[in-house]
């Protein structure tokens, strides 16, 4: 039975088939029927008087003729109880003539019509659920993205004579990141990076230039053609620290916050994106690959070096000679004679590399501060006396301009990066000399 099927109260619904030995009408088989039930079950069960009470509802009947014989169906809805459907079922089957012809009668089944309004009600809610799931929910992540929208909007705020939008954190944060456009900010400030800036232009602002000669900048572009141009334009009239780009083909809008840190994480010192970029017409894009293609090659040989294959022994002298040559190249360590310098320093440098930290000494090599690397330049204005710098970090252009300004005699880092003007009053030392 089909849900929509309209059967009142009813509760049962009899099924059975019919097979006349004769051409019959549908008014002969429901005759038939009445006629032959009558009296048989008693008055209680009497079909005429369940018609007429409501408990046995209109009886329908199919006939179709072939071959000279009747074949049929019977419908016969019944709002009884079970026991006294089944036996109402039962009497149908004692029906042996229809008409003038002998005929037979066989109940198929008996179908429980609440059952399958519960199966139809189960189905629909489950429709009308997804309906909900399809067009509720998503209105409702959209009034939160509203909320989220409008909240990170508010900490947005204007630096500057041109109003550029920027983090809340951007006019006291000793580093910054300058972004391109406004969506930038918004997204940053979404994933709780709050010092943001944008250029809003293809035309770097004067307060980038001004902010770029006080703070630590980051310059953060997408990863297209126009973030190369304005990445371009940034290092040739800024101050740029260090570059970081989106992911190749990507805008800094749309990055997730894992995007957005491994970006920020994998940024590379500004001097060493310019070389490649303007004197050797690389992308930042090739200068990471080369970076990545570097540290494997260096893990590889690192394993190597660990695994030491035993020498095979070899029946010829000759050959033996050279697997001892081989095992040797790879066994013997290079030994550089260290600097002089070093030797004095060699303690700070030891408690330098275990962590992030800038140990500034005065001329008896006593500890004047002990700062986060990455507030080194920032911290150097407040400091005097400065005799000795010993950071686990790079040596930049930057940073020795500074230092030879405060008449700092030794700068000891972890490595340089494309320094080109070297102060004569100046020691600079990296931790392998």
């Amino acid at each position: 039975m089909s849900a929509k099927d309209d059967f009142g109260t009813t509760k049962y619904v009899i099924y059975a088939e019919f097979e006349a030995n004769g051409v019959v009408e549908r008014p002969d088989v429901v005759g038939a029927i009445f006629g032959q039930t009558e009296g048989l079950l008693g008055d209680d069960l009497d079909l005429r008087e369940l018609q007429k009470t409501g408990r046995i509802g209109r009886i329908k009947v199919e006939v179709h003729t072939k071959a000279g014989k009747t074949y049929g169906t019977i419908t016969v809805p019944s709002s009884l109880d079970r026991v006294e459907t089944a036996i109402l079922a039962a009497a149908l089957e004692t029906i042996d003539r229809v008409g003038p012809c002998e005929a037979r009668i066989k109940v198929i089944k008996i179908e429980d019509v609440r059952a399958t309004k519960r199966k139809y009600i189960i189905e629909r809610a489950k429709e009308i659920l997804e309906t909900l799931m399809e067009e509720e929910i998503p209105e409702s992540q959209e009034l939160t993205e509203e909320v989220k929208k409008a909240v990170r909007a508010k900490e947005l705020i204007e630096y500057g004579p041109e109003k550029l939008p920027a983090g809340p954190h951007v006019p006291f944060s000793d580093s910054i990141i300058v972004v391109e456009g406004r969506a930038d900010v918004l997204n940053l400030l979404k994933h709780g990076i709050k010092n943001a800036i944008a250029v809003e232009g293809t035309s770097v602002p004067e307060t980038i230039i001004r902010l770029s000669k006080e703070r630590i900048v980051t310059a953060f572009t997408d990863g297209d053609r126009g973030g190369e141009l304005i990445l371009k334009e940034l290092l040739q009239v800024a101050d740029i620290d260090y570059v970081a780009r989106a992911p190749e083909g990507k805008e800094v809008e749309e990055l997730t916050k894992k995007e957005i840190i491994k970006a920020l994480r994998s940024k590379v010192p500004a001097e060493q994106v310019i070389n490649e970029l303007f004197y050797k017409g690389k992308s930042f894009y090739d200068l990471i690959k080369e970076k990545e293609r570097e540290k494997s090659e260096e893990t590889r040989k690192e394993e190597v070096r660990v695994e030491k294959p035993p020498v095979a022994v070899k029946e010829e002298g000759k050959e033996a000679r050279v697997e001892q040559k081989r095992e040797e190249r790879f066994i013997k360590p290079i030994q550089v004679p260290k600097a002089a310098e070093l030797e004095k320093f060699k303690e700070f440098v030891e408690k330098v590399k275990n962590n992030s930290m800038a140990i500034l000494l005065d001329e008896d090599r006593n500890v004047i501060a002990e700062i986060p690397v990455r507030d080194l330049l920032s911290s150097l204005n407040d400091k005097e006396g400065i005799h000795a710098i010993i950071f686990n970090g790079i040596i930049t252009q930057r940073l020795i301009d500074i230092v030879s300004e405060k008449g700092v005699k030794y700068l000891i880092g972890a490595r340089k990066a494309n320094v080109v003007r070297r102060p004569v009053d100046l020691k600079i030392i990296t931790f392998a000399e």
